[in-house]
């Protein structure tokens, strides 16, 4: 889709469209993990199945986006620009995304079938750590893949 763009404006405007999608997806994701949460600290046994699905649906979609759509984009860019430097801080950020994303299927894998809740709120925890580690990367590669150029894209 976005290489038969003709301008850099259309080509790297595309990608802050995928990342924008994908940044709303995470709106959505931290949504459902908070309400997850809540219910697991309320006890609220009968909603837990359903809340931790929508969950790990959603997180799945987001970590396969960021996967297969928005870092491939990033790299494409850092590379259209000859960007070196930042080209070798996000192939640390995406070997530290990595990490994250076996933590992340884990738990899905771990809660594909909801009959053993017991250690729910202790994998929650460490899935919120988990996520909040992986954000932080994503962001920051975002900043230097993308934003660092954004002056040249105008």
């Amino acid at each position: 889709m976005l290489e038969n763009c003709k301008t850099a404006q259309e080509r790297w405007g595309g990608v802050s469209e995928i990342i924008d999608k994908w940044l709303k997806n995470r709106q959505q994701l931290l949504v459902l993990y908070c309400n997850l949460s809540e219910i697991v600290d309320e006890h609220s046994s009968d909603d837990i199945g359903q809340a931790l699905r929508g969950l790990c649906q959603v997180m799945v979609d987001y970590v396969s986006a960021g996967h297969f759509e928005v870092y491939d984009q990033l790299v494409q860019e850092g590379r259209a620009f000859n960007d070196k430097v930042a080209l070798t801080e996000a192939k640390e950020l995406f070997k530290s995304v990595d990490t994250t994303t076996e933590t992340v299927l884990d738990f899905n894998d771990k809660y594909q079938e909801i009959d053993d809740l017991e250690s729910l709120p202790g994998d929650l925890s460490q899935l919120g750590e988990t996520l909040a580690s992986r954000f932080e990367a994503e962001d920051r590669a975002i900043e230097v893949l993308h934003l660092a150029h954004k002056d040249h894209v105008a």
